[in-house]
């Protein structure tokens, strides 16, 4: 059975994703049963821009682990709280495991916080060099060989499921799917949680703050807004984002996007929509 055919990805925080659908092929693919706990899905980008310029692609983080398998550049990555930008460049892929929120503090046994700014060698936990890793995973076989491969890495290192990792995880989906969700007293007030004990998860299982992972989320709600369309109105926009004063939206928009909204508005206009055919990692 093919298990690519099961995903229909969403955006997942890639800005300007009609643009570089045209630039780039993302494949997503769900992992082993068994490793649903721990795994959101598999992920590959693939590219051939060798007669074309470089194309800098933006990316809102998600509050997730990821292992990157790239050539002589495979690690763990941590979560950030900034924008990132991957300029694709010549002929390449990269391939990579997009861990739950909370979904790889089983595997790493120590707070999530830890690896902020500090990516993790491969081979401590997996057992496998990363020489090794991207030859078999950045070589020629189809996606469903690569991600039957990574199920058994994976499933031979399998931890015990955590019932905090899985509660954490619950509540970083609430926030996402929730785009009434702004502050954190809410968040602590719907999971009947005190603040602190949010902290302290957040801390262990995701590696940013809840505060954090809110304003993630919700400024990447507001940048799909105004690229579909859907958010002219600024100022409507910012308060219904929580924010009371419009300076404080703006400045906290282009921390996290790179640009004011009215840039960004301005942007996405000249950006032809074909959203139909979009994939995402």
């Amino acid at each position: 059975m093919n298990r690519t055919s099961k995903l229909e990805p969403p955006s997942m925080g890639l800005l300007h994703l009609e643009k570089g659908n045209q630039q780039y092929q993302l494949q997503r693919v769900p992992p082993a049963e068994v490793l649903n706990p721990f795994v959101k899905h598999y992920w590959m980008v693939s590219w051939d821009l060798a007669d074309s310029d470089p194309y800098p692609q933006h990316v809102v983080p998600n509050p997730c682990v990821n292992l990157v398998v790239e050539r002589n550049k495979t690690f763990f990555f941590g979560p950030s709280d900034q924008k990132f930008t991957y300029a694709i460049h010549g002929k390449g892929s990269v391939f990579g495991v997009k861990f739950k929120p909370g979904g790889f503090y089983p595997f790493l046994q120590a707070p999530v916080s830890t690896l902020y700014g500090k990516p993790l060698e491969v081979s401590g936990l997996l057992g496998i060099s990363a020489g090794a890793l991207e030859d078999i995973l950045l070589g020629e076989n189809a996606m469903e060989e690569k991600a039957r491969y990574v199920d058994q890495v994976l499933s031979a290192r399998l931890p015990a499921e955590d019932n905090e990792a899985n509660l954490t995880c619950a509540i970083v989906q609430h926030i996402e799917q929730d785009r009434d969700m702004l502050r954190v007293d809410q968040l602590s007030a719907h999971w009947n949680l005190h603040t602190r004990k949010l902290q302290r998860l957040f801390n262990q299982y995701v590696g940013i703050s809840p505060k954090t992972v809110i304003q993630l989320y919700r400024l990447q709600n507001a940048a799909e807004c105004i690229e579909q369309g859907l958010a002219c109105d600024l100022g409507k926009l910012s308060q219904d984002l929580g924010y009371h004063d419009q300076s404080h939206f703006i400045k906290d928009f282009k921390s996290i996007i790179g640009s004011t909204p009215e840039e960004y508005l301005m942007l996405s206009a000249s950006v032809p929509s074909n959203r139909g055919g979009n994939h995402a990692g």
